[in-house]
């Protein structure tokens, strides 16, 4: 009977498994051809601007294309899928603890058209917040289509964002860490769903280093730097910290700001901020997008404390205002740049006036970008990794650890939260749940509508 009872239990497992794989494919696929048709956007438009010459013409062309993209990305999220709006991961979450329906034919539609929509429009948003989403769509999609238990069902779901992130910044190793952390509350932890989790990030990865032929996205040469410099780091960790928990609440305040303005008129905001992306596309291109090239280009070159804070302020805005527009796009590649700019101006000051040497400059900006997503996520290790994986700079795990756990230290002290921990308490008291409660299962099970 045990060994009846250990082939049956393989067999389940192996099964269970090749799901996974399949979702890792899938996803991998899709999130592909997601970022290829974001790419063709860019270059289209890029072009488009730049066939225009100059004077009025390029401004007025861009307002009333951005405009109308926006706009359209926020009437097919409303029309379509209103969950589909933002990142989506708070209802990957909300799903998880069985608050959130989840409908995946509609949310698959609503986020990758609306997010070819929204960020080929030029909005400071990043395409891994869609890429997550529809990734755990996709698993979804799967989970029904054969019978699992509601802990594999819901593993299944967490490893399909995983695969997604996995594909967005080819980061496998970040995005099983983020499970773990981000998660951590949610997810069904045991032997099957956690290596769900691995395989399908790492195919995922794979098939998009396969169809792409990229590497690490954001590549950094750095030298080792000296101990003593490590506090710096930290002095810099405590100021991201600072600048994370100011981040959230910015966040949520504009969102609630854009949630009084009338139903039937909340198109007029994704209209005038895609109007004012079109003149930003043309004014100061670094200013919109999401912001994957620019952290390369800004590390590279040698802008002043003045430039890269003057970048910081419009980035910064453009990400709450964009985000808080109801259209599909993350946060996590806006973060990153506005990092790099406040790490980088960190760094130049610390060269005049510190005797430390110009490298130090790049080891700034990629440490900050780990210390403010700890700060503002509140996944430190999540955020070491990541940048790690992006950048290739191994040699400043160190740095990076200190940056990460100060900014982390920094913002809980402060009585910062989680971001994504807060959006889905604010999506759950929309929906007229109290988040305090425990959930009742009943009304609202994972595949059904709500009401």
């Amino acid at each position: 009977m045990t060994r009846r009872t250990n082939i049956e239990s393989a067999r389940s497992d192996a099964a269970y498994f090749v799901k996974a794989a399949l979702v890792g494919l899938l996803v991998g696929g899709l999130a592909t051809g997601f970022h290829a048709g974001l790419e063709h956007l860019f270059a289209q438009y890029a072009a488009l601007r730049n066939s225009l010459g100059s004077g009025a013409l390029p401004y007025v062309v861009s307002i009333l294309i951005s405009s109308m993209c926006v706009a359209a990305a926020f009437l097919l999220v409303q029309r379509v899928a209103p969950e589909a709006a933002g990142s989506g991961i708070q209802e990957i979450e909300g799903a998880m603890e069985d608050r959130r329906p989840v409908h995946w034919p509609q949310v698959l539609i609503a986020k990758f058209f609306g997010g070819l929509l929204a960020l080929g429009s030029g909005l400071v948003l990043g395409r891994e917040g869609p890429t997550i989403h529809m990734g755990a769509m996709t698993a979804e999609a799967l989970a029904r289509s054969h019978k699992v238990s509601p802990a594999d069902h819901k593993g299944l779901l967490a490893a399909g964002a995983a695969a997604g992130l996995a594909a967005a910044f080819n980061a496998p190793l970040a995005a099983i860490l983020f499970i773990v952390e981000e998660t951590r509350r949610q997810f069904p932890f045991g032997y099957r769903t956690y290596m769900a989790v691995i395989i399908a990030s790492i195919l995922s990865a794979a098939v998009t280093e396969q169809l792409t032929q990229t590497g690490p996205l954001l590549v950094v040469d750095v030298r080792y730097l000296p101990v003593w410099s490590y506090l710096l780091l930290a002095l810099m960790g405590i100021l991201l910290g600072v600048l994370g928990v100011f981040f959230n609440k910015a966040l949520i305040t504009v969102m609630d700001l854009f949630l009084k303005i009338p139903k039937g008129l909340r198109w007029l905001p994704a209209l005038a901020i895609g109007a004012v992306t079109g003149i930003l596309l043309n004014a100061v291109p670094d200013a919109t997008g999401g912001g994957e090239d620019l952290v390369h280009d800004l590390i590279s070159s040698h802008y002043g404390v003045l430039a890269l804070l003057l970048l910081t302020f419009p980035r910064f805005g453009g990400v709450l205002f964009s985000y808080a527009s109801g259209v599909p796009g993350g946060i996590f590649a806006p973060m990153l740049s506005i990092a790099t700019c406040a790490g980088l101006a960190f760094g130049v000051i610390a060269v005049e006036t510190l005797p430390v040497e110009d490298d130090f400059r790049a080891a700034c900006a990629v440490a900050a970008m780990g210390g403010f997503f700890a700060a503002s996520v509140r996944a430190p290790l999540v955020g070491v990794v990541l940048v790690m994986e992006l950048t290739g700079a191994y040699a400043l795990i160190m740095p990076v650890l200190v940056t990460c756990t100060t900014a982390s230290l920094t913002a809980h002290h402060l009585g910062g939260r989680p971001i994504y921990e807060q959006l889905l308490e604010r999506t759950l008291r929309i929906a007229g749940q109290d988040p305090d409660n425990e959930p009742d299962k009943t009304p609202v099970q994972l595949g059904t509508r709500e009401g």
